[in-house]
């Protein structure tokens, strides 16, 4: 494939049963490269496998989240019999390469170490500790660059989705500074191979390294410090160095396109930001049956109550909480983090309590914490409380991963999504939902923006404002336009409900799905 494109990414999500990914970065990486088989594009991944991947959460009796590590299994993985080498501190590691197409994926390769002794570096994803953090990046970046070589594979073009892969291009710089050229040549040479995904839309939130640091442990390949400050200054940034290595950035929704040019516009010598919506594999995440049905009203409406059951059902099994199926049920699962306000609908806990009690509205909530992150956790904790304190109408179902994703964004009646604006990069979740015809309910913010037609696909909580009083605006929001319009609709117009799936899922599967955003990427991104 002398064409190819490299897609490089700390995480990949192909199925619960492999759970070498965290959230939404790598779903969004495994519908990338399943598209890219579907279409029969010249893609391979380029990631790490993790000994125990992510973490499983239960709930202790306290409802504080515990975290688990079990074993990874290799699932559908071939040793390609490639080993590379890559320098972590004064120590040279050897790494296997496995290779895996088995979830219907384009290529992935996997990077590992191989001695015992170096098994601490890809123990498991995410490792708060520095020296794992940048062991892992080293890996990732220096030792795929290294692996594809060793593979026969030209490459024309790298992606770096994320800040985490730009080791990368130090090695690429350093490859062709050993040829003889000069920094600022074979910078300016790598550069026209490397395009770049942002998804933080927070300047805080970009992983830092002291450059002290990253020559400790290896990171800077042969290049020496004015180099390294020159990509990605001192203390190191690792979305600057993404900027200024690539020849062309995206972001990942037209909202962010604008936060992201704003949050960088100072950076010298960054490249161009442009906006490539994200969007989600349909055979992964669209129910059959609903593909099926769709194009029939009574047909549709069937299918939504078999998938109902089905969540209801898995919701009983796991937690012991039988919800009803005639009751209106708003899905709510994402990432335990500040800034997507999880217990907005609960501000004014005295104004939702009638509709819950009444049984006009229940809500089933599930999301994890990063297992180093407290403030996750107590959020998690919260959300436990509230649903204790409403035990027949919220539950909150624990150890999220993609398996509970495709049941709540199938079986649901509603997806909500409530986050601070202008934090959320995209939100693929409601893509997912709005693919099964479960209506979302959110902020105008990330891919919301661009899809939605209130009372035609969907709801907006509000408008675009931002500002010290948002959460008592929203929260005043959401309610009102759930009491004003969601449930009048849905317990009123079952014709318009309907109607309202029927245009949610021609929209999400015309508009959102990944062969579009692939597609996209190669027409906008690696052809420029």
């Amino acid at each position: 494939m002398p064409d190819t494109v490299a897609y490089f990414c700390m995480e990949f999500g192909l199925h619960e049963e492999f759970p070498i990914y965290a959230g939404g970065l790598g779903i969004l990486a495994g519908d990338f490269i399943k598209s890219a088989r579907d279409l029969e594009l010249p893609v391979v991944g380029v990631g790490l496998r993790y000994a125990r991947g992510y973490s499983r959460q239960r709930l202790a009796e306290d409802g504080q989240p515990v975290d688990e590590f079990p074993a990874c299994p290799p699932i559908g993985l071939t040793d390609t019999g490639v080993r590379v080498r890559v320098r972590v501190g004064a120590r040279e590691v050897e790494a296997k390469v496995w290779h895996t197409t088995h979830w219907g994926n384009a290529p992935l390769f996997l990077l590992e170490p191989v001695a015992p002794e170096d098994a601490w570096i890809t123990q498991r994803l995410y490792d708060p500790t520095l020296d794992c953090r940048v062991a892992q990046e080293i890996l990732l970046g220096v030792g795929g660059v290294r692996a594809l070589r060793r593979l026969g594979l030209e490459v024309a073009t790298y992606h770096f989705n994320e800040g985490h892969a730009v080791f990368a291009g130090v090695e690429l710089i350093a490859e062709r500074m050993a040829a003889g050229l000069r920094f600022e040549d074979a910078w300016a040479e790598v550069r026209r191979q490397i395009v770049f995904t942002t998804h933080t839309p927070v300047a805080a939130g970009n992983e830092v390294h002291s450059l002290a640091e990253l020559r400790r442990l290896g990171a800077c390949c042969e290049l020496v410090d004015w180099e390294m400050r020159r990509l990605g200054g001192d203390p190191f940034n690792m979305t600057v160095a993404g900027l200024r290595l690539a020849r062309l950035a995206n972001a990942v929704s037209a909202r962010h396109g604008e936060v992201s040019r704003a949050m960088w516009r100072d950076v010298e010598g960054a490249c161009p930001i442009i906006a490539i919506t994200n969007g989600v594999h349909v055979p992964t995440w669209q129910d059959a049956r609903i593909r099926e049905a769709a194009g029939s009203p009574t047909g549709l409406w069937a299918t939504h109550e078999t998938l109902k059951g089905e969540l209801l059902a898995a919701v009983e099994q796991r937690t012991g909480v039988r919800l009803r199926p005639d009751v209106l049920t708003l899905g709510f699962a994402r990432r335990a983090a500040a800034y997507k306000r999880s217990d907005l609908i609960f501000r004014d806990v005295a104004r939702i309590a009638p509709l819950l009690r009444e049984r006009r509205l229940q809500l089933v909530f599930a999301g994890k914490a990063h297992p180093d992150d407290p403030e996750g956790k107590r959020i998690v904790a919260n959300l436990v409380t509230i649903a204790r304190q409403f035990p027949e109408a919220v539950v909150f179902v624990p150890d999220y991963d993609m398996g509970l994703a495709r049941l709540l964004t199938r079986g649901a009646d509603v997806w909500l999504n409530n986050p601070r604006r202008p934090l959320e990069a995209c939100g693929t979740s409601g893509m997912k939902a709005a693919l099964n015809g479960v209506l979302n309910l959110s902020v105008l913010d990330g891919w919301w923006v661009e899809a939605c037609v209130p009372g035609e696909n969907g709801w907006a909580i509000g408008d675009h404002g931002e500002g010290a009083d948002e959460d008592a605006r929203d929260h005043a929001a959401l309610v009102a336009t759930l009491e004003g319009e969601v449930l009048p609709t849905y317990l009123g117009d079952r014709r318009r409900w309907v109607a309202m799936m029927q245009a949610s899922i021609a929209m999400a599967a015309e508009r959102f799905s990944s062969d579009r955003m692939v597609r996209e990427y190669f027409a906008r991104l690696y052809a420029a």
